[in-house]
């Protein structure tokens, strides 16, 4: 299963953005996997291997491309500065850049993120009638816009594809709450969408390594990801 690291252009600057091909012949559905506030790190990536095992190309742009790379910043401190018409610009760029390659299959396009990768992925389905299909795992502060413009979810009328969402009952941000009121929009306005709440599981529940994995619900969220994708991708 092959990995690179490409650098397509965007508003006249080079972002990397990881790579991961599925072996064999394609050309195959694909994925655009949006980072954490960690950005393209080793969880992100593993994602993105495992999209490939599972027969997708999986395409992570690096959204911190613009920041200063000797900052020195923490996580959260480089997420603040990021702005939705900048992250739009950025994530349509991936999208134009996976259409073109010829392992992937140009009319087949998915997005998946985690915490802001899955507020991310909830905007961009709003913005790019080219998804086929959505994958929200745990995306906080979607009812809050980044910058200048409307929040993804005052976009909810605007998502032209299917969306999933994953989240953990014991997570504050997005809170059970906040996973109601985005359930009740997109059934109000008639959106094709499914959610599941893990019991006993928090934000980040995927992450192996950190104290907040669940074994348990991450076999099960990622078996309904990779379902997702077959479902709406594999037409």
């Amino acid at each position: 299963m092959p990995s690179r690291w490409d650098t397509p252009s965007v508003d006249g600057e080079t972002m990397r953005c990881y790579v991961s091909v599925p072996d064999g012949a394609g050309p195959f559905p694909a994925v655009v996997v949006i980072q954490h506030a960690g950005g393209v790190d080793e969880f992100v990536r593993g994602r993105c291997d495992r999209l490939a095992e599972a027969r997708f190309v999986a395409v992570a742009p690096d959204l911190y491309h613009r920041d200063d790379p000797n900052s020195g910043d923490d996580p959260l401190t480089r997420m603040g500065r990021l702005r939705d018409p900048s992250i739009v610009s950025d994530v349509n760029a991936a999208i134009e850049h996976t259409k073109a390659l010829p392992e992937a299959h140009a009319d087949r396009m998915g997005i998946t993120g985690y915490c802001m990768g899955g507020r991310v992925t909830y905007l961009m389905a709003a913005k790019n009638p080219d998804l086929k299909a959505a994958v929200v795992c745990w995306g906080g502060n979607i009812m809050v816009p980044w910058g200048e413009g409307p929040a993804p979810f005052e976009l909810s009328k605007d998502i032209g594809c299917p969306v999933l969402g994953l989240f953990g009952e014991e997570d504050p941000n997005p809170s059970p709450a906040d996973v109601a009121k985005l359930d009740a929009e997109l059934t109000k306005l008639g959106k094709a969408h499914e959610f599941h709440s893990y019991a006993g599981a928090g934000h980040a529940f995927m992450n192996e390594g950190r104290p907040s994995y669940r074994q348990e619900a991450t076999d099960d969220a990622w078996k309904k990801c990779v379902a997702w994708f077959d479902a709406y991708l594999r037409v």
